[in-house]
């Protein structure tokens, strides 16, 4: 079922004026884009999927515009300057098509992770509605968003969907080890490029039994690691006087590789002095953790540390109170990256502690229209009537990296564009991603991470605040750590 939408919006973009837009004009355009999932794009074509859409951009004709400047100019009441981006866009895409695939959890227990992809994917509808230049070509641009369901499986079956089927130039992948690591094993058995984000990049890297030494052909990601966050972890642990480190970990790729002995928790147990109570791994699910609370009471666990995903963390975390062990810090990955995640916990979700990968206050701007993270973050809550979440940033980044390759690949021809992902080093607005900089495989490009804590203001709202920078000290505090009780 082929559905058009011909009529103007008040998000809608004219043809004359995106054509009159360069460097940060088109940073506004994009921002004025920005709109909730319920508006439609003007002259765009979008033709129903399964497990996903497929949306045409609108064509017309006309030179071309960059997506970098040397001016600066006023987005959103802040100064910025567009960033270094070599995409250009415009020229009515006559000379081709390039298609793009999206694969994301959109429902399920992860499908808050991808709760910020419909924001994203309208401002980049709009900013490639022209066409977007390769090598001198102006290609239309089809992007194919599916919805893996947060399932494994159902993440490997709609790559191979958008392989086989669809015929892709490349893929786009979020969110966590089982939703990515299934799609980059699809695309590198077949030879397309695959660029990912938001998952620790050992589960993604080791997850997928690879060699250091050689790495993959076709697939790259960027993202905090595992070493990074228990050094971050470790020295929030240190500033409470915790001295028994109680472990909650799963029996998924997230969880086995922070429970790694060598280069997980443990390890950062083990070098800040402190004692380790590992009750092993537990099964995503559980309605029960009785035991493991018992095993941390009558270890003396005065700190709890863990990975596991929102859903298990509630029900652990409820029963936990309820059976009167109160640690005097939480320090869990991936549980608590969402507002509502800790409004759900009411009172016991206050001074829950996470990790913190972007924020309004980090101080980076995108390369492709130069808004900065506050700007953006700002937007997004205006538009969507949300708290900003730190997926914004990152999704964001996905589109940065992905335009930035293409371009500089100058064609759809997938051995290029794999290549042109492999050189990358851009300052996005997550950060500088630099593939195989600084010891790591040639694939990986790591991200900066602070530690934050949700601390509950007067207005009853609960807010993410930067209390630990230790390994990023570019990116500013917010506030003191607060023990628990």
């Amino acid at each position: 079922m082929t559905t058009t939408n011909d009529s103007p919006d008040d998000g809608a973009l004219s043809r004359r004026h995106f054509l009159g837009l360069t460097g940060a004009g088109v940073a506004a355009t994009v921002l004025a884009a920005c709109g909730s999932s319920s508006k439609g794009s003007a002259g765009a074509t979008t033709a129903a999927t399964s497990g996903g859409a497929t949306t045409t951009a609108a064509k017309s004709t006309a030179a071309t515009t960059t997506a970098s400047a040397a001016a600066p100019t006023t987005v959103g009441g802040a100064a910025a300057v567009a960033g270094a981006n070599a995409m250009k866009f415009g020229g009515g895409g006559k000379d081709g098509k390039l298609k793009i695939g999206f694969t994301a959890p959109q429902s399920g227990a992860l499908g808050g992770f991808g709760e910020a992809n419909a924001f994203i994917v309208a401002a980049m509808k709009k900013l490639m509605a022209d066409g977007v230049m390769l090598g001198g070509k102006s290609y239309s641009v089809d992007l194919i968003e599916r919805d893996v369901q947060s399932n494994s499986d159902t993440a490997a079956a709609q790559a191979g969907k958008l392989i086989t089927e669809d015929k892709v130039d490349l893929i786009m992948a979020i969110a966590t080890p089982e939703m990515i690591n299934p799609v980059a094993d699809q695309c590198e058995a077949n030879g397309v490029p695959c660029i990912s984000t938001l998952a620790p990049w050992q589960p993604y890297f080791f997850g997928r039994k690879g060699d250091p030494a050689k790495g993959f052909d076709w697939t790259y990601h960027w993202f905090w690691g595992a070493d990074q966050l228990v050094g971050v972890f470790s020295n929030m642990w240190k500033a409470v006087g915790a001295t028994s480190i109680g472990l909650l970990a799963p029996n998924d790729p997230d969880g086995n590789a922070l429970a790694d002995a060598k280069t997980g928790f443990p390890a950062g147990v083990s070098a800040a002095g402190l004692k380790l109570i590992d009750p092993g791994r537990f099964n995503t699910g559980t309605n029960d953790f009785s035991a493991i609370i018992g095993q941390f009471k009558s270890g003396k666990a005065d700190t709890l540390v863990g990975i596991p995903i929102p859903p298990d963390f509630s029900t652990f975390w409820k029963q936990a109170k309820q059976q009167g062990w109160n640690p005097k810090l939480v320090t869990v990955a991936k549980a608590v990256l969402f507002p509502a995640a800790v409004e759900a916990l009411a009172d016991i979700g206050d001074g829950i502690s996470s990790e913190v990968w972007w924020s309004p206050n980090h101080p980076f701007k995108s390369s492709l229209t130069g808004t900065s993270a506050k700007d953006l973050a700002d937007q997004y809550t205006k538009e969507t009537g949300k708290q900003w979440t730190q997926f914004v940033g990152f999704v964001h980044s996905l589109f940065e990296v992905t335009l930035d390759a293409l371009a500089r690949a100058g064609s759809t021809d997938k051995k290029a564009i794999a290549t042109a992902v492999g050189k990358t080093s851009l300052d996005t607005i997550v950060g500088n991603v630099t593939f195989g900089k600084g010891g790591v495989p040639k694939n990986i490009a790591p991200t900066s991470l602070v530690g934050g804590q949700w601390q509950k203001q007067s207005s009853g709202k609960f807010d993410l605040i930067i209390v630990e920078n230790a390994l990023a000290t570019n990116i500013p505090l917010g506030g003191k750590l607060k023990v628990l009780g």
